[in-house]
């Protein structure tokens, strides 16, 4: 899943200008960032072709928080270049909070019977050492 300089020209109104001297084109970055989405690898993994993964994951990151990749994604689905389908969604613990209910049974805290200070009474059992007698 790679777009063509000319699929390109179609929605680089999209991406912000360049500023000062860039190793990578946008070009190159968008293509970078759907490699990743289409393969599910990590950004260490990213392949060397695309560039160096750090460099990537940098401005893709600024996109992200400028909105800038909300308007490309919107750009290349109405133009019919990319369509994107969700196949399956993965839930862990890292994502989703217990509910308190769920983190075990309540302890207990209050006191047993004996072994408060004034419970008195005799002792339940007895136990004295055994001694034997010497012969």
């Amino acid at each position: 899943m790679e777009l063509s300089e000319s699929d390109y020209e179609l929605i680089e109104h999209c991406f912000p200008k360049h500023r000062g001297n860039v190793g990578a084109s946008n070009l190159e970055v968008l293509n970078a960032l759907l490699y990743l989405i289409e393969n599910g690898c990590k950004w260490r993994r990213l392949p060397r072709r695309f560039g160096n993964w750090h460099t990537v994951y940098m401005r893709v990151s600024r996109w992200a928080k400028r909105g800038v990749l909300a308007e490309v994604f919107a750009a290349l689905q109405a133009r019919q270049l990319l369509t994107l389908n969700v196949e399956a969604v993965s839930l862990d613990s890292t994502s989703v909070k217990v509910h308190p209910d769920g983190t075990g049974a309540l302890k207990k805290t209050g006191r047993s019977a004996s072994a408060r200070a004034g419970a008195g009474g005799t002792p339940r059992s007895t136990s004295s050492p055994r001694t034997s007698a010497p012969r």
